[in-house]
């Protein structure tokens, strides 16, 4: 398989997609930001090979990601940080100007071999997720979900920022309203700066309160198609189902979207280092279920996520609820040697190794109480819809 083939715009597909589409690539296996960076961690590559060793990625469904042309990836960011960043890519260095300009060369966003394509490769998977979506689908894009991208500026580990772009494509192909639903730990900033005043898109954001970036307030609507929730500390399984009724899905059903774009962010998993959040793979499991019954349309990114065998974990569950598989109790023997042969990399705290991490995908409920705290916000914006 090659990483090298190039896309300009989505082409029209020949009808619907028959079945679920698992979009992916070889060039994020051994593509690190660094051996100190939270992301030297491996995510797509273990998902991509615990879903083979399962025996549910057949060819049939699975297309290798192509990588955006640069006039591609203008559709949301400027021309001269898309330059700028092939020419980081190519001479592996950034002048002072061009790190105070576009943010690259930073601690945050370093220099890497793989710094331009890598992030092109996501952008491409996703605009061919909108084609494969023109009729109708569902698509796994798990190389997806850098929320943080902005026009000119690499923020927060993310260059290019593809679910704008996943948005943007999916209305080139004729959806008028589409609905943007995000339940990483950390509030995606560079897509509400995209579409905070615009009516046809709903933007919805559960994000961990007084963490990076530390925007997202739940005051910040927007023109009205803006759901920010900012969530304390401890977020529990129950707390998010109560989410997940009474504002998620309450608000993607009002809307009637054309196309949803889900970013299923694993750091906010018990088990990441990245946030103090609580929950299990089961609480994304549920919304995804929710959410897949409210469009003819559905393309599911990855995101955020620093432990490597829960996002392997959750986003493997993720294809397996899309492609109608059921999920062992325990793996069989060639899965576990997918997650046994992980190790936890990077600077971020390492957590012992759970049993549970290299045995089985699902997790145990992280039950709790609801707080009223989280029932307060809820009702904050059932209000403010009156």
């Amino acid at each position: 398989m090659t990483t090298g083939t190039t896309v300009a715009a989505p082409g029209a597909p020949d009808g619907a997609v028959a079945g679920p589409v698992f979009i992916g690539s070889e060039v994020y296996r051994g593509s690190s930001y660094g051996r100190w960076h939270p992301l030297a961690v491996p995510r797509v590559p273990q998902v991509m090979d615990l879903c083979r060793a399962l025996g549910w990625l057949p060819a049939g469904q699975y297309r290798i990601s192509p990588r955006a042309r640069p006039a591609a990836l203008t559709l949301w960011h400027t021309p001269d940080y898309v330059a700028a960043l092939q020419q980081a890519e190519a001479e592996q260095a950034a002048s002072p100007a061009v790190q105070a300009r576009h943010n690259i060369g930073t601690t945050a966003n370093p220099i890497f071999p793989e710094m331009f394509r890598r992030p092109a490769t996501g952008v491409g998977g996703v605009m061919l997720a909108a084609t494969l979506l023109r009729h109708g689908g569902v698509v796994h894009a798990p190389g997806g979900g850098t929320h943080h991208g902005l026009p000119d500026r690499a923020n927060g580990f993310c260059y290019f920022n593809d679910p704008v772009i996943a948005v943007l494509a999916l209305r080139a192909e004729g959806c008028a309203r589409i609905a943007y639903v995000d339940i990483d730990a950390h509030h995606c900033d560079g897509v509400d700066h995209a579409f905070a005043n615009d009516p046809a898109v709903l933007t919805v954001s559960v994000h961990e309160e007084n963490r990076w970036p530390r925007t997202g307030a739940i005051t910040d609507r927007g023109c009205g198609n803006l759901v920010n929730l900012p969530v304390p500390k401890g977020l529990n399984d129950n707390e998010m189902a109560l989410i997940r009724d009474d504002l998620i899905l309450r608000r993607v059903a009002g809307f009637r979207p054309d196309a949803i774009v889900m970013q299923c962010g694993a750091d906010a998993l018990a088990e990441d280092p990245m946030s103090r959040l609580s929950l299990s793979n089961n609480a994304h499991i549920a919304i995804l279920r929710g959410l897949r019954a409210l469009s003819p349309r559905l393309m599911v990114l990855g995101g955020g996520g620093y432990n490597p065998w829960s996002v392997g974990r959750l986003w493997t569950r993720v294809w397996a609820e899309l492609a109608g598989h059921p999920v062992p109790d325990r793996l069989p023997p060639p899965a576990r040697a997918v997650l046994d042969g992980l190790r936890w990399t990077g600077l971020r705290e390492r957590r012992p190794v759970q049993l549970h991490w290299r045995d089985t995908l699902r997790d145990l409920p992280a039950e709790g109480p609801i707080r009223d705290a989280i029932r307060t916000r809820i009702a904050a914006h059932g209000r403010a819809m009156v």
